[in-house]
């Protein structure tokens, strides 16, 4: 791979789409939230005063969070957010990462933002603009824009009305 054909992803893409994501999971888990606020509110009175409740709240969004990072990345190698902005997470091998390594970036993503974000700072001075939670996980983050050209032939519908 060389670096004109897949140039490393600066910090400031790869924050946009991290930050795409995190409102997407925000909404999604507000909304869904909401959702399942409003049916046990049909059938009990819901209480969220209770430290068990925001406990459990806090690990349903731990878990929400969790598997959406590790779930994108080892079964697409990229993220809704990153697929916005034209990212691709590969792993030594080329291809996406493995379980393993996506719950080893995961840790590590978290680890970097401990010492004020500290562990992201890296991608300014790495060769490869690797993060801590990159370099933990053996991955890179490289552009990966689509490509325009069309790979296979036109449905035969299209091509008999003439599109």
């Amino acid at each position: 791979m060389s670096a004109t054909a897949r140039p490393y992803a600066g910090i400031v893409s790869r924050a946009v789409a991290l930050a795409i994501d995190a409102g997407a999971l925000t909404v999604g888990f507000a909304l869904g939230s909401a959702v399942l606020g409003l049916i046990l509110s049909l059938f009990t009175t819901v209480e969220v005063k209770t430290p068990g409740a925001v406990l459990g709240a806090a690990a349903v969004w731990t878990i929400v969070v969790s598997g959406y990072f590790v779930l994108f990345w080892t079964l697409a190698g990229e993220t809704p957010g990153m697929r916005l902005m034209a990212l691709r997470v590969l792993s030594r091998s080329g291809g996406p990462p493995g379980l393993g390594q996506a719950l080893v970036r995961l840790v590590g993503m978290v680890l970097a933002a401990i010492p004020f974000f500290a562990g992201y700072l890296l991608i300014l001075v790495d060769d490869r603009r690797r993060g801590l939670h990159d370099m933990m996980a053996g991955t890179v983050v490289v552009y990966a824009p689509k490509s325009r050209v069309r790979t296979s032939p036109p449905p035969a519908a299209a091509v008999s009305s003439g599109l």
